[in-house]
């Protein structure tokens, strides 16, 4: 006798346990509140993409290489200059990396992890060589401690004894910094990080930063691209041929066949990056932003560099007595808020980091506005002030309350 094929209606029943429960069982995106700057709501369109038959494709090498792939692959390319309103003239687009961390492999300068930087921009401690210092050298930059911005003379001053061949830009907490004197005049190639800004770039909210550098990266869509530029002092335009050895790097350098239902994923994306809806969609974000900032700042908190210009603030912990960051991430958690622990400038211990790093696209993307994210702010605040002697005491459901008000895109009714 045939063994009874399950249908939609019992799917989750019939999935191992240990893989369906913690889904069925995720409070915190199901009715908490998400601050995780990194973690968004991807739409169904892009959703029905990544679980498409793509998944079950396996190809290697680039477009006129490839028969059956490069056609989506193509079309993630072009939607990708489209977003970024680039031309094929160019800029190139290799949108095969299957994370941000290949993408930034080869970064030798950048701004050092506790002053905002990345784990993947050249981060290693006294003891330990991590990512791509185990590999290649590299020398961190910093930010000035009193203002929170980054330091240009140290970085030009840095340049000039290290002689870098790349110099990493715009990170995990910081918008990408105006280094070009410091690049041309040490003839270095520039590389700019805009995972977490690339979605307001595409949309105009914030400056782009493609007229700056040589190669840019991004975990949003995945790119990674190379252009040509004009000499400063002649005049004469300069080609660089970076796209070859990008992709070289890319395959076989770094990985074998690319994700290509991943690579669909990307495309749909893209294409919904240049709608209306997504534009106004960036400016409420960057709004959010702001009342959230303005609102804990009226509460007593503060944040690194007095605000923000963009969809993240850094709350900075060294003011409130008896917390930290890892501390106050934990609180909030009981509390069904996510967020994450950071360094803030001037920390000795990433390990216990001083800043608690708060971000506005995911309840966005829930319809929240600025009076939504003043409410937000006094449940971070009560938060805060809360110690864990009080914790099975006082009420922690505000942000369970505030989040069954608005509807969960995205994912199924468990």
């Amino acid at each position: 006798m045939e063994e009874e094929i399950n249908t939609d209606a019992d799917l989750w029943s019939s999935h191992d346990k240990m893989l369906a429960q913690p889904l069925k069982d995720s409070d915190v995106e199901r009715v908490g509140l998400e601050l995780i700057t990194s973690e968004n709501f991807a739409s169904r369109a892009v959703l029905g993409a990544l679980g498409s038959c793509l998944n079950n494709k396996y190809s290697e090498g680039y477009p006129g290489r490839t028969e059956f792939t490069d056609e989506l692959e193509t079309l993630c390319q072009k939607r990708a200059l489209q977003a970024y309103k680039l031309g094929p003239q160019w800029w190139g687009v290799n949108v095969q990396p299957c994370s941000g961390s290949p993408a930034n492999f080869e970064c030798t300068l950048g701004l050092d992890l506790p002053d905002g930087g990345h784990l993947t921009h050249g981060f290693m401690t006294d003891k330990k060589k991590i990512s791509t210092t185990s590999i290649f050298e590299s020398m961190p930059y910093k930010v000035n401690p009193d203002t929170g911005y980054i330091n240009y003379d140290q970085l030009e001053e840095n340049a000039h004894l290290f002689h870098p061949k790349l110099i990493t830009a715009g990170t995990s907490s910081w918008t990408m910094p105006a280094c070009g004197k410091t690049v041309d005049e040490n003839g270095v190639y520039l590389m700019v990080d805009m995972a977490h800004i690339s979605r307001l770039v595409a949309a105009g909210v914030v400056p782009s930063p493609f007229k700056h550098c040589h190669m840019l990266t991004t975990t949003t869509h995945k790119n990674l691209r190379g252009l040509q530029r004009m000499d400063p002092k002649t005049g004469k335009e300069i080609l660089y041929y970076l796209e070859s050895l990008i992709n070289s790097a890319v395959f076989p350098g770094l990985q074998g066949g690319p994700h290509n239902h991943a690579i669909a994923g990307v495309a749909v994306a893209l294409k919904l990056a240049v709608t209306l809806e997504f534009e106004v969609y960036q400016h409420q974000v960057v709004a959010n932003c702001g009342a959230l900032s303005e609102a804990l700042t009226e509460l007593g908190c503060k944040t690194v560099t007095d605000g923000s210009d963009n969809h993240l603030i850094l709350v900075d912990l060294h003011s409130i007595k008896g917390t930290d960051g890892r501390r106050a991430e934990k609180v909030l958690e009981a509390c069904s808020i996510a967020c994450n622990k950071n360094t803030c400038p001037g920390d000795r211990s990433t390990p216990w980091p001083s800043g608690l790093w708060l971000g506005t696209p995911a309840l966005t993307s829930l319809r929240l506005l600025e009076k939504d994210f003043q409410k937000v702010a006094h449940f971070i605040h009560r938060g805060l002030e809360l110690t864990p002697a009080h914790l099975e005491q006082r009420s922690l459901g505000g942000g369970r309350e505030l989040h069954s008000l608005f509807p969960l895109p995205g994912l199924p009714n468990f």
